[in-house]
């Protein structure tokens, strides 16, 4: 028979949010994970906080919070705040009670910025990795390295000369009319009033210029998980000096160990300081007008064709850090917060590649 359209609300009602919970959901094999990263992380939390005054927002519900905000690509604290309101499932991941108020926004991102002036966004990746079970399935041999654009929080409108010329006019309107295709404007010259650390830079010829950083990823070639995230100014070296800063502590064991990149790494002074390491340089030949670094001696090998094909995947975590967690334009200011920012949503995209790695390993 049709049931009736009727409201049949009772008085009390008792909601178990564990219950409520798939027991195959791929949130709880990431909350286990990230309740034993954060339990042996209780002490550079401590650190953080002052031993009298008012409790704040526990740091652990904070992360698992932001968590959450990189997983479902929430724009802002205010949306997820909302979200925690009537959202059970995010409720039982951040530790919420259904009773429990949720907190206000502006409260949040107040003791959300405390968590980033520590380095915990890189202590959280390498907690996460070392893991008994998450380590098995990284390789300790075979690393792709490459760097990406992250957008800065400023306007082309804010780059103005450093000499104070470009100044907005006195009488009033916030732009003056001039014509930019006649001047030249460098790094050099002029800086960003908004975010004075963000540096004009062309990804390659005939691409757009913009006021951006640079994100770097060391991933290992077994499951493409990132094992190291920096960030950098935006320049021609960066991405070979954090490539060099990101292997090294790698590199120091007997047995030798591969590095695959891309056309841009392909420089004699960074193959041989590769070589130095006791790492072998698996970088893509850049034959265009010039001679490639690289020579037989690498490419005769199968596993350098194997690299080529493998280090294309790190691709994959650029795209998902730049598009479902939002760092394609990032909503910080500073080399510092920004770098923060780029190096936890890698340590949440190995997060949610994890529960089918882990899964299929079993």
């Amino acid at each position: 028979m049709r049931g009736g359209d009727e409201g049949s609300g009772a008085l009390f009602s008792y909601v178990d949010l564990e219950a409520r919970v798939g027991k195959d959901h791929p949130l709880r094999t990431i909350r286990m994970i990230v309740n034993e990263a954060l339990a042996g992380l209780s002490g550079e939390f401590s650190a953080l906080y002052a031993r009298m005054g008012r409790p704040s927002i526990p740091p652990e519900k904070l992360l698992r919070a932001m968590l959450l905000q990189a997983f479902y690509s929430i724009r802002s604290e205010r949306q997820l705040m909302e979200r925690l309101e009537f959202d059970l499932l995010f409720r039982w991941f951040v530790g919420i009670g259904v009773d429990d108020a949720v907190w206000d926004h502006s409260t949040f991102s107040k003791n959300r910025d405390r968590l980033l002036e520590g380095d915990l966004a890189v202590k959280l990746l390498s907690a996460v990795l070392a893991q008994p079970r998450v380590k098995r399935l990284l390789s300790t041999d075979h690393f792709s390295a490459d760097g990406t654009l992250i957008e800065a929080w400023a306007s082309m409108k804010s780059f103005r000369p450093k000499d104070g010329s470009g100044e907005p006019p006195a009488s009033g309107g916030r732009n003056r009319e001039v014509d930019f295709h006649s001047q030249k404007r460098s790094n050099e010259t002029h800086a960003s009033t908004t975010d004075p650390e963000a540096r004009l830079y062309r990804k390659g010829p005939g691409k757009e210029a913009k006021l951006c950083f640079m994100g770097h990823a060391l991933m290992e070639n077994r499951n493409g998980l990132v094992v190291d995230a920096c960030l950098t100014e935006a320049n021609g070296h960066a991405e070979r000096i954090a490539a060099l800063h990101m292997i090294e502590p790698r590199a120091e064991r007997p047995r030798p160990i591969t590095l695959g990149a891309d056309k841009a790494y392909d420089a004699e002074d960074f193959v041989n300081e590769l070589r130095s390491m006791n790492a072998t340089p698996h970088v893509a030949q850049n034959t265009n007008g010039r001679s490639s670094a690289i020579d037989g001696r690498t490419t005769r090998h199968p596993g350098y064709t194997v690299s080529q094909r493998i280090r294309k995947r790190i691709e994959e975590a650029f795209g998902w850090i730049k598009t479902v967690a939002g760092q394609e334009r990032t909503k910080f200011r500073g080399r510092e917060r920004v770098g923060w920012a780029f190096t936890f949503a890698a340590a949440a995209y190995n997060l949610a590649r994890l529960p089918k790695l882990l899964e299929a390993s079993a």
